[in-house]
């Protein structure tokens, strides 16, 4: 009989190692970015012992750091009917009170966490930690505190450390994040996220050469490491967004690591996505489309995947696909479309609508223009990403349309194209009405408009002297012979300052003389000495100029 005690007793101790074992190796796995083996696992052992509380926990955790709340809950409701570590699903439904600011509720939660806690535990502090930091309305003090009282008894607790450094990066203060994450992985060498978050801290840093010879620390230590990949990726992005000379090279980088970081993660829907969303950074269209297109073959399809054919089919060409995938995307509220997603499906609209020899037919412009205005109501930075279609049609002449997508940025001094959009506004305006068809009045209104963009560039840049050349053209066409004369004689002033060799250019010559003749013809009707004295000025520029020479042989 005391045999069969023991052999039963050894039975349930070895059951209990590989239960800890399948465990460490769901948390790997949740480390290694692959959620969907994680989930697997953790599963496994809920179905094998429904009375382990900590896989339900940490299963629940999953569904929430990828925000399918309901499935969270129901992990952490049916962890709280376990016997064994039951109090840590309270921490999970604390978190959800955090995500919805209650702070009140999450408080009682955390409390019944941690009311039976023997002297010696710690782990209820360290996912109390993690919850105040990866809540979605954080408090990183609170975060803080809780993975002190774990450091407070275990000083070299690796996950504590770890927990702890995230808090404190979180909350930017880089100096504690690093110290913590450097005591993390000599209390741990195995830890290899702490190591790589070294890297991550000089990525933050823009020391982007510093943190790829960090993250390649890394992959020395274990090649398979998926996550280092992704920060790899994302760090070569930032360098050539940051750096254009080096955007080539170090977007193929990027690209090429984190394909790498996919042949290490699950593959799963959730990953392809993250996948979708890099490549749509990165610009990489062709790429995108292609993953669009096999993950709508797919079983259970996310509707978000039709925001990423849109996006790509736009720009590979492939219009009616691009419409199609955007229109159905954005016609179900529960979709919860962004800004981008009208500003794409506007421009696709307008391509649709424009000819082989360029011309947009207008009821398919403003219908674009719709979609543009509706983005821009949603996020007014939107306004950003106008330029490259206005200036398309800026470049066939249709000044017409392209001031009209000009003018959403143009009162906008928040953008960072601000300056540019404005240049491209009021240019646009003015050949608008150069252009006007044979006998059509002149638009006061959009000139007016054009003035007030010069205006502003003034404003934000004082030495663009341009600004004053076209602001006279402008009152050109509108007859004001005060405001031509004002306007460019500033120009010439403006330039004339700028020095000799300036003034040497023939592009530069060519517009003061423009702005000679044009004072002298303001002149004519009022001061027909000034007049001559400024057509004798274009003459010494350019003996040749038929207009001056006519103009001053009229006037005497």
């Amino acid at each position: 009989m005391n045999k069969f005690k023991i052999f039963s007793i050894a039975l349930l101790a070895s059951a209990s190692v590989v239960k800890a074992q399948d465990l460490n190796q769901a948390k790997k796995a949740i480390d290694a970015e692959q959620f969907e083996k994680a989930k697997s696992l953790l599963k496994s052992i809920i179905k094998a012992k429904p009375s382990d509380g900590e896989a339900n926990y940490i299963l629940g955790t999953v569904y929430h750091n990828q925000a399918i709340i309901d499935s969270a809950k129901i992990y952490y409701l049916n962890g709280l009917e376990a016997s064994d570590n039951k109090n840590l699903n309270y921490i999970g439904l604390g978190q959800l009170d955090l995500d919805v600011k209650n702070a009140s509720s999450a408080q009682t939660n955390f409390g019944l966490a941690t009311k039976d806690m023997k002297r010696k535990d710690v782990k209820e502090f360290i996912y109390i930690g993690k919850a105040y930091t990866n809540s979605t309305n954080p408090d990183y003090t609170n975060a803080i505190a809780s993975l002190k009282k774990a450091l407070a008894i275990e000083p070299q607790n690796a996950t504590a450390l770890l927990a702890i450094g995230d808090a404190y990066q979180s909350a930017k203060n880089q100096n504690d994040a690093y110290k913590a994450y450097r005591d993390a992985f000599t209390a741990d060498p195995t830890l290899l996220r702490a190591k790589m978050q070294l890297g991550v801290l000089l990525k933050g840093a823009k020391s982007y050469e510093e943190a790829i010879k960090a993250f390649n620390e890394v992959t020395a230590l274990d090649a398979n490491y998926g996550p280092v990949y992704r920060e790899l990726a994302e760090t070569y992005y930032n360098w050539g967004r940051n750096k254009p000379a080096t955007s080539k090279e170090n977007m193929q980088k990027a690209i090429q690591s984190y394909e790498k970081y996919m042949t290490l993660t699950d593959y799963s829907l959730d990953s392809r996505m993250r996948h979708a969303d890099f490549l749509i950074l990165v610009k990489d269209y062709k790429a995108l489309e292609i993953e669009a297109n096999k993950m709508t073959a797919l079983k259970e399809v996310n509707p978000r995947i039709y925001r990423y054919l849109g996006y790509s089919a736009y720009e590979n060409g492939n219009i009616d696909v691009a419409i199609k995938s955007l229109e159905d995307f954005t016609k179900n509220p529960a979709n919860k479309a962004i800004a981008k997603d009208y500003l794409y499906l506007g421009f696709a609209r307008i391509k649709k609508g424009t000819n082989a020899e360029g011309i947009v037919e207008p009821a398919a412009f403003e219908a674009g223009l719709v979609d543009i205005k509706k983005a821009i109501e949603m996020e007014p930075l939107a306004v950003e990403d106008i330029g490259d279609l206005g200036k398309v049609m800026f470049d066939k002449r249709q000044y017409q349309q392209s001031a009209a997508l000009y003018e959403f940025a143009a009162n906008n001094a928040e953008s960072k194209n601000y300056l540019n959009d404005n240049v491209y506004y009021g240019i646009a305006l003015y050949y608008a009405q150069v252009n006007r068809a044979t006998g059509t009045p002149v638009d006061a209104a959009s000139l007016a408009k054009a003035d007030a963009a010069f205006d502003r560039i003034l404003v934000a840049s004082p030495t663009y002297d341009e600004a004053y050349l076209y602001k006279g053209r402008i009152n050109n066409l509108l007859e004001k012979d005060d405001l031509i004369i004002k306007n460019y004689e500033e120009y010439v002033t403006k330039t004339t300052a700028k020095g000799a060799e300036e003034l040497a250019k023939p592009a530069t010559v060519k517009k003061i003389v423009e702005a000679y003749n044009s004072i002298g013809a303001s002149y004519a009707n009022t001061d027909k000495a000034k007049a001559v004295e400024y057509f004798n000025k274009s003459l010494t520029l350019d003996p040749a100029n038929t207009y001056a020479a006519q103009s001053v042989k009229a006037l005497k």
